[in-house]
């Protein structure tokens, strides 16, 4: 008999109650990152007096060139996990789309600058993403979709 403390209980036994939360998917946890990253790109900052949502995508694209090419850079990774995930060639050919309207009017001084501000091509390919994943059965929908009825 081995009396020393484990983890599950005292002694071996199991612990009474079952708290963990059960493993999320690694299409949950991929997607979960992955909004995270597209807030902070497109929507992570609020412009005082005029509410406008902006992120580190149209920030970055002030400095000239560089700034667009490594916002792009970094939201192909999106992409990149999006056919990880299995997406079809149609939605990774229209993420690719939204990335690269993004980077190439981005470039822009000035008009591309307020583009930016305005198009969030990030959240728009993690919403993209998040649709296919729930139509496929990879992901549970994130809307419960229900009719109201009076009765009475």
């Amino acid at each position: 008999m081995d009396f020393t403390q484990t983890a599950g209980g005292r002694f071996g036994e199991a612990p009474p109650f079952r708290t963990a939360r059960p493993e999320a998917s690694d299409a949950e946890q991929t997607l979960a990152r992955l909004e995270l990253m597209a807030h902070i790109l497109d929507t992570a900052f609020v412009i005082p007096g005029i509410n406008r949502r902006i992120g580190l995508d149209a920030v970055m694209g002030l400095l000239p060139v560089v700034g667009d090419a490594v916002s792009t850079a970094i939201s192909s990774y999106i992409i990149w996990e999006a056919r990880r995930l299995g997406a079809p060639r149609w939605l990774i050919g229209r993420m690719i789309a939204n990335t690269a309207i993004d980077g190439v009017v981005g470039v822009v001084p000035l008009v591309g600058d307020l583009f930016d501000a305005a198009f969030k091509a990030n959240r728009r390919n993690v919403e993209l993403l998040r649709r296919h994943l729930e139509r496929s059965g990879k992901l549970k929908p994130s809307v419960i979709d229900v009719t109201a009825t009076r009765v009475g």
